[in-house]
């Protein structure tokens, strides 16, 4: 029997994924599934660009205010088991699962499911190596590259979670994940039960900033200060994760006489567009992505076609009717 196509629509913050996956949804019977570390959260508005439900034009979204932004241990891991329960139900239902978002680890979550053996996690191992990449950035990579080369070229080295769990289970066991069957390399045609069709969209790098720049002025003049304030004090000043976010960190950086109110908005904008750099950087090294570059269409509405072209002609193919 042949695996049902999963669509996903990959890209930088602000080249219009969400627009692109809503414009899909319509014109394939689906639904939407967000691929947002952010959007996961709920009470995070302002900064995190959520669609709207005029933006969502009545298509489902799944995975958007999913855990209360006090939540510390929603991981990549949660979405991974989360997403994959809401794509088989879309399936079941007989509708189309459209996979949107720029969260690399998120997307690579459902495209390179890993598995970690049954090794437990070493509180104390960890906290070692996380102490040794903090002094010296990139050296666990290093590290992995040599006693696991097969799970080091499957990973990002900003990937840090997994190549510390990679070391991890190298310094309990003698043997790497890869030795031991487990699962960087040659997973992803035993594990994933769909067929992955990527579309990912790109720009010329000055529009892409620009649209940054003009989108963190329309955070901050729909609120963006005093929703950061409301939360940050909401929660007695603790240290969230959910507020360490480009916008709601920099703010509370200003709160605390830090840094000046000017500053607090310029480092937004510089911290997005580096943000979107490594984003491109992530998702150029997956070979499977056809790119749209939305400098060769006239409208958005002409990219949006040939992305669903796209999809439509990769889906027939999986099915057989081609």
């Amino acid at each position: 029997m042949s695996k049902p196509a999963v669509y996903f629509i990959v890209g930088p913050t602000a080249s219009g994924k969400t627009d692109a996956a809503v414009a899909a949804a319509l014109a394939m019977n689906g639904e939407v599934i967000s691929a947002d570390a952010i959007q996961i959260y709920r009470g995070l508005e302002k900064g995190s660009a959520k669609p709207t439900e005029e933006e969502k034009r009545g298509v489902p979204h799944h995975l958007i205010d999913v855990v209360d932004h006090t939540c510390g241990d929603y991981n990549v891991a949660c979405f991974a088991k989360d997403a994959s329960e809401v794509i088989r139900d879309i399936v079941s239902r007989g509708r189309t699962p459209i996979v949107a978002g720029g969260t690399g680890l998120y997307v690579n979550s459902l495209l390179y499911p890993l598995d970690f053996t049954e090794v437990k996690p070493d509180r104390q191992l960890r906290e070692k190596l996380d102490e040794e990449e903090r002094l010296s950035p990139g050296s666990l990579y290093e590290r992995l590259k040599e006693v696991d080369p097969v799970s080091a070229e499957r990973l990002h080295p900003n990937d840090h979670k997994r190549i510390v769990r990679a070391l991890e289970v190298y310094e309990m066991t003698g043997r790497n994940l890869t030795e031991q069957g487990g699962d960087f390399s040659n997973a992803r045609e035993a594990e994933i039960p769909f067929e992955p069709v990527i579309a990912g969209i790109t720009m010329d790098r000055a529009l892409l900033y620009d649209r940054i720049n003009r989108r963190v002025d329309a955070m901050i003049t729909n609120g963006l200060e005093d929703e950061v304030r409301e939360l940050w004090e909401g929660a007695g000043r603790a240290p969230l994760l959910s507020l360490q976010a480009i916008g709601y960190k920099q703010f509370i950086s200003y709160f605390k006489n830090e840094i000046s109110y000017d500053e607090a908005v310029e480092l937004i904008k510089r911290e997005t567009r580096r943000f979107a750099k490594r984003q491109i950087s992530w998702f150029k090294r997956d070979k499977r992505i056809t790119w749209f570059d939305a400098d060769d269409y006239a409208t958005r509405t002409e990219m949006h076609e040939a992305i669903i072209e796209y999809f439509r002609e990769r889906g027939d193919r999986y099915a057989g009717k081609e």
